[in-house]
């Protein structure tokens, strides 16, 4: 036999015994995560769901505490389907991306009044949820039902791209790598598998550094043979939308602060906020402050030296801000109301109205 013969025999044997590798590497170093089944347990559905939406766009170490408090408040389904989209939201705020949030509160609703409390256990049923796409569906039928099927995340994305070299670029490799991906399901144990290509990129398949020498997946990695895992997944340069600015207005009556509900579509829809301005490009400190909101026995504006600065998915923004004091009696403008400072953290604050009225109020 030839050695190209060999190298090509054992390089099928080693992605036909991918599956067996992964799941026996996963039994030995999978992670202990608050919404992860323990072995031989089975996973709770709501508790997969509850931690899928959370984790999109958001890391594992930031999840850990809102789904403890989300569990404790809301132990299944059915109880944050009789809660207030309010109440979601306030439990919710600092997470981010709060559209989730919504479609959060809308799927538990769905999933008591149409399905009785059970979450659908195909991705077909899934799919028909708020909030729930492509991937969650595929995450939560493997994870919580063991349904033959693999999700892909970011992860699981960097393993397969660096293991088959995958040149093209995401997000137009995204077919093709769900394709790739979907070799490492065993006959079995489904949702262990996608766990395990999870933890994999977590803990060994790194962005920087992987530990090669330690991955189940080593022997025939090809990006590992050609020495540039780090290059992958390949990446089209990405769009940064232009810089926004505007102003907020922090208002105080006494111990109390001014507020408002934004409307509830759109961006941080629902959420609480001081009154501030638009946010547009070249937005031009004068123009913000003609939309300052007209309060009786408030005349004069300070602004506050420095600038807030907060990063959106699309666009970065700058918000000047400016303070007033308002005198004891004075009632709030229509669609606004006072609130106790020490009762803001029960309020349903977006991280950028946080930064907002840290900086009004210091000092």
């Amino acid at each position: 036999m030839t050695l190209a013969g060999s190298a090509t025999r054992r390089k099928k044997a080693d992605a036909s015994d991918r599956p067996a590798r992964l799941l026996a590497w996963y039994d030995r170093h999978r992670r202990r995560l608050p919404w992860r089944a323990l072995p031989g347990e089975a996973a709770d559905p709501y508790r997969v769901w509850l931690s899928e939406i959370m984790l999109q766009q958001t890391t594992v170490k930031a999840v850990g505490p809102y789904f403890e408090k989300f569990t404790a408040r809301w132990p299944d389904v059915t109880a944050m389907a009789r809660a207030s989209l309010d109440d979601v939201l306030r439990m919710w705020a600092g997470l981010g991306y709060y559209s989730r949030a919504r479609n959060l509160y809308a799927c538990a609703v769905a999933v008591a009044r149409d399905h009785g409390g059970s979450f659908p256990d195909t991705e077909t049923g899934l799919r028909t949820l708020p909030g729930i796409g492509p991937y969650t569906a595929a995450a939560i039928a493997a994870i919580a039902f063991d349904r033959r099927t693999m999700p892909v995340d970011g992860n699981i994305e960097r393993v397969v791209s660096r293991l088959h070299a995958v040149e093209e670029p995401l997000p137009q490799a995204k077919p093709r790598i769900q394709e790739l991906a979907a070799t490492l399901l065993g006959p079995s144990r489904a949702g262990d598998s996608a766990q395990a290509l999870m933890d994999l990129g977590a803990t060994i398949c790194t962005p920087k550094k992987p530990a090669c020498s330690l991955c189940p997946l080593d022997e025939g990695c090809i990006a590992r043979a050609r020495g540039d895992q780090e290059t992958f997944p390949r990446k089209a340069p990405k769009k940064t939308g232009a810089l926004r600015r505007g102003a907020a207005f922090v208002v105080t009556r006494g111990d109390a602060l001014l507020v408002r509900t934004r409307e509830a579509k759109g961006l941080l829809g629902g959420m609480t906020e001081v009154p501030n301005s638009q946010w547009l490009a070249g937005h031009e400190d004068m123009a913000a402050l003609a939309q300052a909101p007209a309060i009786k026995g408030v005349s004069r504006w300070h602004r506050k030296a420095g600038v807030v600065t907060h990063v959106f998915t699309h666009f970065p923004l700058e918000l000047v801000v400016y303070t007033a004091k308002a005198p004891a009696a004075t009632r709030a403008p229509d669609g606004m109301r006072w609130v106790p400072l020490a009762t803001l953290h029960d309020e349903a604050l977006p991280n950028v109205m946080r930064k907002a009225i840290a900086h009004g109020l210091d000092g």
